[in-house]
């Protein structure tokens, strides 16, 4: 076991939004630094709701959660923001700046982190060509597909290498080929030490992966052992530098 804290710890968590029924129920769990796991479960299970507890967007109706071997019941909104910049996040819905071009939107994080525009413009190149963008550096949202802006949100996730990682259907607008790739960049950020929870629909990766699995129904939660890794064609290496 590992002696370092837990980077997300859960205690009997419970949510409900409102006054409405509870969408999570006594969840608890313990992910330890430099774990990876995939989150399944039906639509409507609650994953979106779990990886906003995760990532600070809603604070729980009930129960204790830590994360970065803090409680975060006590603490201050203003003491949120430092374990934020810890996090990278994939969103369903992308949540790209329009009027930015895809360059732009992926280096965002190193500018507000203060890394000098010459050590961040060959690793945004480098990371929009891995996701197959390399012709689309000055392109903007709007003009993109779904897919187009779904890969270019994950490159702004992981372009600064973060602590935290949480991924909400990263693959749903990719075809097979893609996924896969995406997967390899995903493991490479855990070699690097980075801590991921990815929730997918698509339950063939999430079993080739060969990862430890969270699955989520009826609000509950409940873990599996990692099954058999399946052999994939990973590709080359991607070097990802901190900011």
């Amino acid at each position: 076991m590992s002696s370092f804290p837990a980077m997300v710890r859960f205690e009997n968590v419970g949510m409900r939004y409102g006054r409405g029924p509870e969408v999570l129920r006594d969840i608890s769990l313990s992910l330890e630094p430099g774990s990876f796991h995939f989150l399944t479960g039906p639509s409507g299970a609650g994953k979106t709701t779990l990886l906003r507890l995760i990532y600070l967007a809603e604070r729980p109706s009930r129960g204790l959660i830590s994360l970065f071997g803090k409680d975060l019941s006590g603490l201050a909104r203003r003491e949120l923001t430092p374990l934020r910049r810890k996090i990278g996040i994939v969103f369903q819905d992308f949540r790209l700046i329009p009027h930015l071009s895809a360059f732009d939107n992926v280096a965002l994080p190193l500018r507000v982190a203060g890394t000098p525009e010459s050590k961040l413009r060959d690793n945004v190149r480098e990371l929009l060509e891995w996701v197959g963008l390399a012709d689309k550096l000055d392109a903007r949202p709007p003009t993109l597909s779904g897919g187009e802006q779904q890969r270019i949100a994950i490159a702004r996730a992981v372009i600064a290498a973060p602590s935290l990682l949480i991924a909400d259907e990263p693959t749903g607008n990719v075809d097979d080929a893609m996924a896969l790739r995406l997967l390899h960049l995903f493991e490479q950020m855990n070699k690097l030490g980075t801590t991921l929870v990815i929730a997918t629909h698509n339950a063939g990766l999430a079993a080739g992966s060969g990862r430890p699995g969270l699955h989520l129904e009826n609000g509950e939660l409940t873990r599996a052992p990692p099954p058999a890794k399946a052999g994939t064609n990973q590709g080359p290496t991607l070097t990802v530098a901190a900011s």
